[in-house]
């Protein structure tokens, strides 16, 4: 990588509504790659035409022409010499598709959904808990998932296990009821991202990155953290250490990560992280704060930190704070779906003809 830089995953749902990427999704992740990332995680992909798909418009990975899609998408990135991550995920319970999801158990998900850019939210459906054959339908999604990715030219994938979404469902103990060996205690909660974890890792050469997101807070709940606290996430990564996953992306999905990630004791998911796990921890929550991030990296509670709404605003933020020169704050108002480097442009004569850059 050149530098310890990392576009976080966002949702764009900008793909086609058969879940195929565009030109536009190539323009928008190669103006990250051209401002100077390093590495580069896409939003979440589903894995399988069953029950993966959480959005409208979310793209896919799960046939050919999904496939064909991402390369071009790869194409543009690799010209510029970073690294292009696929994240891979299963909405479960939180789908805006399904009114018959599939969860580890069967519980209604808190918060609202829109299921087709409708004005009123409604509650999101009861899913149905899932059985052996669901679990080796998600698992061979993944896998073929993944195979799909690394013939699109992606250097690794991601496994979403954050944000409340399927993996996330059976780490978080009021969504997961389950009494056999994927319930109880953390271990058996964790088992089933371990095991796909395990069977990705099998079906693709050695130097293909396979790399897991967790988070304590959700999309649908910003304000949960890990019951225990310090001891549930040393309880957590002693689990998943054992299987030594290619890096560790700690999500804050609330954006904060002195708020989200750090504990009264003064410990953080990322320190206690790093002092268990072989491989990279990726830290995530406001690390556009040069201060912050920088602590983080030199006092060895991260290798590298990803960014999100900031390289939105400013795709060239590397570029732009290693040459000293100010970045674009970010304005939900002014950023559109579609970002473009034309649009980027935009947006910058914009910030700057306000005076506030």
């Amino acid at each position: 990588m050149a530098n310890r830089l990392v576009v976080a995953p966002m949702t764009r749902v900008s793909a086609t509504p058969e879940g195929v990427p565009t030109q536009e999704m190539a323009d928008y992740y190669e103006a990250f790659a051209a401002g100077g990332f390093g590495m580069i995680i896409t939003e979440g992909t589903y894995t399988d035409e069953l029950f993966s798909k959480a959005n409208h418009n979310q793209p896919g990975m799960a046939n050919d022409a999904h496939m064909h899609g991402w390369k071009r998408v790869v194409t543009a990135v690799h010209r510029h010499h970073a690294l292009i991550i696929n994240q891979l995920m299963h909405g479960g319970a939180l789908s805006e598709i399904h009114e018959e999801p599939v969860a580890p158990s069967a519980v209604q998900p808190i918060g609202l959904r829109v299921t087709d850019n409708a004005v009123s939210p409604s509650p999101f459906p009861m899913p149905r808990a899932m059985q052996k054959q669901d679990f080796e339908e998600v698992k061979a999604g993944y896998v073929r998932a993944a195979l799909l990715a690394y013939e699109a030219g992606f250097d690794g994938v991601e496994l979403h296990a954050a944000n409340g979404y399927l993996f996330d469902q059976f780490i978080t103990p009021h969504t997961n009821l389950r009494t056999d060996e994927y319930g109880g205690n953390e271990r058996n909660r964790l088992r089933f991202l371990m095991e796909v974890y395990q069977a990705v890792k099998a079906a693709l050469p050695g130097a293909f990155i396979v790399g897991i997101r967790v988070s304590e807070s959700k999309v649908n709940d910003l304000t949960y953290r890990w019951p225990g606290g310090s001891e549930t996430a040393l309880r957590i990564f002693e689990v998943l250490a054992e299987i030594d996953p290619d890096y560790l992306h700690i999500a804050a999905e609330g954006g904060r990560w002195e708020r989200e990630c750090r504990y009264p004791d003064g410990t953080s998911s990322n320190s206690i992280a790093k002092s268990l796990l072989k491989s990279p921890v990726i830290a995530n929550g406001g690390m556009h704060d040069v201060t912050l991030a920088e602590t983080l990296l030199n006092s060895n509670a991260a290798d590298l930190v990803s960014i999100g709404r900031a390289a939105i605003a400013s795709p060239d933020w590397p570029k732009r704070v290693a040459a000293g020169e100010p970045v674009v704050p970010f304005f939900k108002e002014l950023i559109k779906p579609s970002l473009t480097l034309a649009h980027t442009r935009r947006v910058r004569e914009q910030c700057n003809a306000s005076a506030l850059c």
